[in-house]
């Protein structure tokens, strides 16, 4: 599907992952078209890194995901998207169920019937979350150490696998699961070509860390700042985080093998080797930064899942993956450019709920 000499088109282009995707593919010699609204703190940092670093490739289209018009005229040119604008927290959702239904839901129609109208084929790849699976109340966990650990086999050594049932909770978790199941209807019912990730939590370069994504850059934010980091619950809650190259490496690949994965979702995360809990990250933060990082702990909030790991093992077999890049690795990579970068630390100082938001929107 690559080759013809059209731009790609990044929706939320300037966020974390987009800007990650649009660097890449800059990178790679495409010209990227870089469509985001620049309503997130950060993101027109982001932008401005990337038309430095891609002088004449990455062009910048400041307009709303609801900006039929500015879509239309942006989708005529494409020749692919990835589809990573959205609304991001479970909290904003539930303070604003309607604009999170507008950026989130209509704003993937909006892009889909945008692709539909082309007269040739327009491939879509669109980030979802793992959110799509509920709360995963119903799987039996235990304590090991500091962190919970589920009973059944076959979920300790694999993960969560993309044939567990779906089941929206939040207004968060009802919008993208909507929109999940739009794009991969539109591939069955009018042929675009597309593809779903149900995303982990990615981290890595990029990620600012504020109270409405990014727990792992949120909790170094705080640490480098000496600033106390609370946790709601006790700590113990486990993912699998992915550092965003790898995610990227899996965005690219599902673009240039479309044909094959069309109308297919794939989990997205570190899977069982990078499953982690609140406390063994902060443990490793300590060890980067070298002192302690004081903790306050805050009761369970609703909604959280105590233990989500992705089966990644149909999305590694799909795209050829490699192993992903060990979490400790990572980690000390996203210090290192937190550092560099010199990220105001006020960006993570939000006391009152934002590792909580942070953590759900993963």
């Amino acid at each position: 599907m690559t080759g013809s000499g059209r731009p790609i088109l990044v929706t939320g282009g300037a966020g974390f992952i987009g800007a990650n995707v649009a660097d890449r593919l800059a990178s790679e010699g495409h010209a990227v078209l870089v469509y985001d609204a620049l309503a997130r703190a950060g993101v027109a940092d982001n932008l401005a890194w990337l038309r430095q670093r891609h002088p004449g490739r990455v062009i910048p289209i400041i307009a709303d995901i609801n900006d039929a018009t500015e879509l239309t005229r942006a989708m005529g040119e494409a020749d692919a998207v990835f589809h990573l604008a959205a609304q991001v927290a479970v909290t904003s959702s539930l303070d604003d169920p309607a604009a999170d239904f507008a950026v989130n839901l209509r704003g993937t129609l909006g892009v889909l019937e945008a692709a539909r109208r082309q007269d040739r084929p327009v491939p879509v790849i669109f980030a979802s979350t793992n959110k799509v699976y509920g709360d995963l109340a119903d799987i039996p966990l235990g304590l090991q150490g500091e962190a919970y650990v589920p009973h059944p086999d076959a979920i300790r050594l694999h993960g969560i696998g993309e044939d567990r049932p779906l089941d929206f909770h939040t207004p968060y978790g009802c919008s993208k699961g909507a929109a999940d199941q739009y794009v991969l209807d539109y591939a069955r019912s009018f042929g675009v070509p597309s593809a779903v990730f149900r995303m982990s939590c990615i981290y890595g370069p990029l990620q600012r860390g504020t109270e409405d994504q990014g727990w792992v850059a949120h909790f170094l934010l705080r640490a480098l700042a000496r600033q106390a980091i609370s946790i709601y619950g006790d700590g113990c809650q486990v993912r699998d985080i992915l550092f965003v190259d790898d995610a990227v490496d899996a965005y690219v690949a599902a673009w240039r093998r479309i044909k094959a994965v069309q109308g297919r979702a794939f989990n997205l995360g570190g899977g069982p080797a990078n499953a982690v809990s609140l406390l063994q990250v902060i443990g490793a933060i300590e060890e980067t930064i070298g002192s302690r990082v004081e903790i306050r702990h805050g009761a369970w909030r609703a909604g959280d899942q105590r233990y989500y790991v992705s089966d990644t093992r149909r999305a590694r077999q799909a795209f050829g993956l490699p192993a992903p890049k060990p979490w400790r690795q990572g980690l000390q990579a996203l210090a290192a450019w937190l550092s560099t970068e010199r990220v105001p630390a006020e960006a993570a100082s939000h006391e009152s709920g934002s590792v909580q938001r942070a953590m759900e929107r993963c």
